[in-house]
């Protein structure tokens, strides 16, 4: 019998997925759990749709950051801080200032915890790379000046 699964199941299959299981199993455990529903007309018509629509919105999702990354490529972000001696910062310039000037500079809202940048504690160019979506990567020239 084939059945959507409703839940994820030990040795059948995740949720949402289509699987084949024998009449007793579906009858006896699934279908009394909830863990699924048997895959009729209806239910297959269901499923399509849903796929389409997460497929769609995985689309929009990238087109999304494309975009972004578009803007951001190759931008450069200037952050003043404090000297110390001998030309060095007062603690480090972290990837939370940094998010927060391209979200004043640019105004595109940046998550600190996608950015990876090396330890600033001194003036100088750096180059700070972003990553928006999986194999989508904008790179944002950091300048810190005293």
């Amino acid at each position: 019998m084939k059945v959507i699964l409703l839940a994820d199941v030990k040795g059948h299959g995740k949720k949402g997925e289509l699987c084949n299981v024998s009449d007793g199993y579906a009858r006896n455990f699934l279908f009394p759990k909830k863990l699924a529903i048997e895959a009729d007309n209806a239910a297959m018509n269901e499923l399509k749709n849903r796929e389409e629509a997460a497929a769609h919105h995985k689309k929009e999702e990238i087109n999304a950051a494309k975009e972004t990354a578009a803007l951001l490529e190759g931008k450069t972000v200037t952050i003043k801080a404090k000297a110390g001696q001998n030309g060095r910062l007062f603690g480090s310039v972290t990837s939370k200032e940094i998010a927060a000037e391209i979200k004043n500079s640019l105004k595109v809202e940046i998550d600190r915890k996608k950015m990876s940048v090396a330890d600033i504690k001194n003036f100088g160019e750096y180059t700070a790379e972003i990553k928006l979506y999986q194999g989508i990567v904008a790179k944002v020239n950091v300048k810190v000046t005293e």
